[in-house]
């Protein structure tokens, strides 16, 4: 099965960047039709997509974070966060998920991904 590790986190003020990477491990020859997304879960909070690349590097956000947030598939297994003007609504623990045959909006759905990694946390303060 797919394994997937986040890294990049940290604490950071209001209006600093940060970029997450998720690299991917064991997958099989399949892999060229997953797409990759970034999800966050802040506390106490449902899990959300925050952005989705299909495997055409197609890409998706979520509408709040658009402009602010980049995502980008910079080698095979490995997908990047760029976060821009980072705000205290921002802390979260940030997911890398993956799977096949996921196009459009269900690349931002929580519920269709079967492989995730262990999440970073990024904790923003004023």
């Amino acid at each position: 099965q797919v394994q997937l590790k986040e890294s990049g986190g940290g604490s950071v003020q209001a209006g600093d960047s940060l970029r997450l990477s998720c690299t991917a491990s064991k997958y099989t020859n399949t892999w060229s039709t997953y797409s990759m997304a970034w999800f966050r879960q802040a506390e106490g909070k449902e899990r959300e997509g925050v952005a989705s690349v299909e495997p055409d590097g197609t890409t998706h956000y979520a509408d709040s974070l658009k402009g602010r947030f980049t995502i980008s598939k910079i080698a095979v297994n490995t997908l990047n966060l760029q976060m821009n003007n980072l705000q205290p609504d921002d802390t979260a623990t940030y997911y890398c998920a993956a799977d096949w045959g996921l196009y459009g909006t269900l690349s931002l759905q929580t519920s269709r991904y079967n492989n995730w990694g262990q999440g970073t946390r990024v904790t923003v303060t004023d």
